[in-house]
């Protein structure tokens, strides 16, 4: 009986759910056989008996995909579609509020958390003209939804803060209030904040990194 195999073959058919599950059992596990198994069984849906029973060559064939997929350097995207709306990035970064910004500082350097993050960046969007939108308020509310977002909406927002770098920090700082910009300032360099942006910066490397991507 020939086995039918869905591959895919771009991040946007990956959800950030299926990468965060992948990435614990990585974390924990160094046999890479195992984690071949493990990869095919969470981004392919194939049960374990089934990759086993499947020739080596294809096992190899498949993780390789599955592999150069993630070394993909996507554009920021800016609109996705998850469970029947759409979701736009924020448009306007230099009208974050601070809220906002400390939760996008605290986990966007953590994939197990990251959605939180993406909780910030992406929200429903409410009204568009064109190529021109709005999007709902933050409340931090169900931040559990973004983990049925696109890997490629994941991985090409990281890509952007990192390239980013100071200038985040400096347009946020200009936008706030006299009072809020000076504890904004204080909280960049903070050693509760890790070492602020450097901090920032370095948990971006380190996860694109992890990805085996390039940063030139």
């Amino acid at each position: 009986m020939k086995l039918e195999v869905y591959i895919p073959d771009n991040l946007s058919e990956i959800t950030l759910s299926k990468y965060q599950k992948y990435l614990k059992i990585q974390d924990k596990e160094k046999d890479e056989n195992f984690l071949a198994i493990k990869m095919i069984e969470i981004f392919c849906g194939l049960r374990g008996d089934t990759i086993m029973s499947m020739k080596a060559k294809s096992i190899k064939d498949i993780t390789l995909i599955l592999t150069d997929m993630f070394t993909e350097k996507p554009e920021l995207v800016r609109e996705f579609k998850m469970n029947g709306k759409t979701y736009g990035f924020i448009p306007n970064l230099e009208d974050i509020s601070f809220g906002e910004y400390i939760d996008l500082d605290t986990y966007i350097g953590d994939m197990e958390n990251i959605h939180r993050a993406m909780n910030v960046l992406y929200r429903p969007i409410k009204q568009k003209h064109n190529d021109k939108y709005l999007i709902e308020d933050y409340t931090g509310d169900d931040p559990e939804k973004m983990k049925d977002m696109p890997m490629n909406a994941v991985l090409s927002s990281i890509l952007f803060f990192y390239h980013l770098g100071m200038d985040l920090s400096i347009a946020m700082m200009n936008s706030l209030e006299q009072d809020k910009e000076t504890n904004l300032a204080q909280y960049l360099t903070s050693e509760e904040n890790g070492g602020g942006i450097n901090h920032f910066s370095d948990s971006l490397k380190e996860i694109l990194e992890g990805l085996k991507i390039s940063l030139n």
